[in-house]
């Protein structure tokens, strides 16, 4: 079965989206067959996928119906995309009313799971109900963070989070830790570096996302990175994420 990794941090503006679009388009260029979920109600990583049609079923459809699918392609022959606007907010407040609420997207996603080598799940920049699900329904966590004060405080909230979560997930794992809008003329941005790196370890991913242009600009353009501008340096180094991340944990594609 393939594997599901929660792209998590109760923090906004940290790159959160950027890096779930990106890091799963690139695993895709690896030919990994890669399913992306966006599970947050600005339906950011909706539009950044490059999905062709103009009207569409979201994952809050396929939550509400189990008959409903709806699994989009994009432009990259290896990525499809489940897709959310809006409606998602309703979600927030119709699960508070339903049993086993926390188990309702794992449920969704069981009938998927074995056609895909990843899926990668968008979370909202906060703990809800929807983040609660995303952390069930995973087998593990990527967390990107931010290069700036009080990024080991808001890791310590996180790990709490998972620990928490682990009443309903007990085998949830860190699949790895991304420091992103990296700066390398700062020294605030080393001092993070050396600090998150010396509490975490190996779980800090070698790669590192730096502030680029191109990575700002690719939204409004509704593409990921590695179709906006594939020699940019923000595209290079969402593919140097892929592969540290598929050398570490090799998992074969599906044929």
């Amino acid at each position: 079965m393939g594997k599901i990794i929660s792209v998590i941090n109760q923090k906004g503006g940290v790159g959160k989206t950027t890096t779930a679009v990106n890091f799963a388009a690139s695993l895709s260029i690896f030919e990994k067959k890669t399913l992306l979920i966006d599970m947050d109600p600005q339906g950011n990583a909706t539009s950044m996928s490059s999905i062709k049609e103009k009207s569409f079923k979201t994952i809050y459809d396929m939550m509400a119906s189990p008959d409903v699918t709806a699994v989009y392609n994009t432009e990259l022959p290896f990525l499809k995309v489940i897709p959310c606007n809006s409606d998602l907010t309703g979600a927030e407040i119709e699960l508070l009313d339903v049993e086993n609420r926390e188990f309702v997207l794992k449920e969704t996603l069981s009938k998927l799971k074995d056609k895909f080598d990843y899926i990668i799940i968008d979370s909202p920049p906060s703990l809800n109900i929807l983040t609660v699900n995303n952390m069930v329904a995973c087998d593990g966590v990527l967390i990107p963070i931010q290069c700036e004060y009080f990024a080991l405080e808001g890791l310590s909230r996180i790990l709490e989070t998972l620990e928490a979560i682990q009443e309903f997930n007990e085998n949830i794992k860190i699949y790895g830790i991304l420091l992103t809008m990296y700066d390398k003329r700062l020294k605030l941005t080393f001092e993070v570096e050396n600090d998150v790196r010396e509490h975490f370890g190996d779980l800090v991913f070698k790669t590192v996302i730096p502030r680029n242009v191109k990575l700002s600009e690719s939204p409004s353009f509704g593409q990921p990175i590695s179709l906006y501008d594939i020699s940019s340096i923000g595209s290079k180094k969402y593919m140097e994420l892929a592969e540290e991340f598929l050398k570490k944990y090799n998992k074969k594609s599906k044929k």
